[in-house]
């Protein structure tokens, strides 16, 4: 497995290929111009910058990427390919107060804001949660003043499929036409309800502008840049099978996800930035649920065959079927987006990654 203190490697080219194949037209706004990237340096970032990169490469767009960054230092050691190429110029600041570069940028992806449990935006912070939602408000409403005076026409915001709330047990796929919110007497639901917020601040702004405010709701995704050490379910469990087993599932394996791989992660999200209605969300995500069970299975089945599966907890009798899967109709039909890798291809690509 790939040393945590060794800089990451690029991303194949077999999946840069992938996401520029039979697309030239989709970049050719961005050709001689620049873009402003938050969040640059996470699992969503990195894959935008890749994808930048190689487009950049391939059809010489002479486009130049701004990327905010809170470490610039930490960014170049861990991704020198991606912070020493000369396309991409690293910001440092924090996202809510960042010094505002000069010059026009008529693309702004603002993709910054970790979940509850990885925020390290004040790490001296008594309250995590208070300390995301500023995050998440303060930092959206800065990306916006940002956007509003520096000529850009089209705005994207990383929204998540957490603005839904608890996902009903009868609702397999959940559509952007269902109206459900977070809890909000519960605190783990302040990522979802600050992203609502930040939708409707880009509402907002796309009202009292002329600036086109793109939304994508994102779900879960697997792929090379994910976390094997966080809390995300199958970047563990590929960790455990790398490890020789076993992997171990800290609930009871019910509850229904999907994951979508992070080629077609990143393609969603340029085509959404470029050719999406303003103001109008997309979900993004795979509609091929599985259990964390069958997750967990699948895991194995690709990387080890045999491997023990360990599963902490027993199922409550009567319990509701927990579900975070998105539908992708609208994104299908409207934009004629797919979803073409596998979850088996997807395994086997971020573990190869690793190694």
């Amino acid at each position: 497995m790939m040393n945590p203190l060794h800089a990451a490697p690029p991303v194949s080219a077999v999946d840069l290929n992938y996401i520029l194949e039979n697309n030239e037209t989709l970049w050719e706004e961005l050709r001689g111009r620049r873009i402003f990237i938050t969040g640059g340096t996470g699992f969503f970032g990195c894959w935008l910058l890749e994808s930048f990169i190689a487009a950049n490469n391939a059809f010489d767009l002479k486009a130049q990427a701004v990327v905010l960054t809170r470490s610039a230092r930490r960014f170049s050691e861990r991704t020198p390919h991606l912070a020493r190429n000369p396309a991409i110029e690293l910001l440092e600041g924090d996202v809510r107060t960042f010094d505002f570069p000069d010059g026009e940028f008529p693309f702004v992806i603002h993709a910054a804001t970790e979940s509850v449990r990885t925020s390290s935006a004040n790490p001296l912070s008594t309250d995590p949660s208070t300390e995301l939602l500023s995050t998440i408000l303060e930092g959206t409403r800065r990306c916006l003043e940002f956007a509003e005076t520096h000529g850009t026409s089209k705005f994207l915001l990383t929204s998540s499929g957490a603005v839904y709330g608890r996902q009903p047990s009868d609702m397999t796929h959940i559509p952007e036409s269902y109206h459900g919110a977070p809890d909000l007497l519960n605190s783990s639901s302040v990522y979802g309800e600050g992203k609502r917020i930040a939708e409707m601040l880009c509402s907002l702004s796309a009202a009292r502008t002329q600036m086109e405010c793109k939304i994508a709701r994102c779900f879960a995704f697997v792929g090379p840049h994910l976390p094997l050490n966080a809390h995300f379910a199958i970047g563990n469990f590929i960790r455990d099978a790398m490890r020789g087993g076993p992997i171990v599932i800290q609930g009871d394996g019910a509850p229904m996800r999907s994951y979508m791989y992070a080629a077609d992660l990143a393609f969603w999200l340029w085509t959404i930035l470029f050719r999406a209605d303003s103001s109008r969300p997309f979900n993004v995500g795979s509609e091929r649920d599985l259990s964390i069970r069958e997750v967990a299975e699948t895991v194995a089945d690709t990387l080890g065959p045999g491997i023990e599966i360990r599963i902490e907890r027993t199922p409550g009798p009567g319990a509701p079927m927990q579900r975070y899967v998105p539908s992708v109709q609208a994104a299908k039909e409207s934009l004629k987006l797919t979803d073409g890798i596998s979850l088996v291809d997807a395994i086997r690509r971020t573990a190869a990654w690793y190694r």
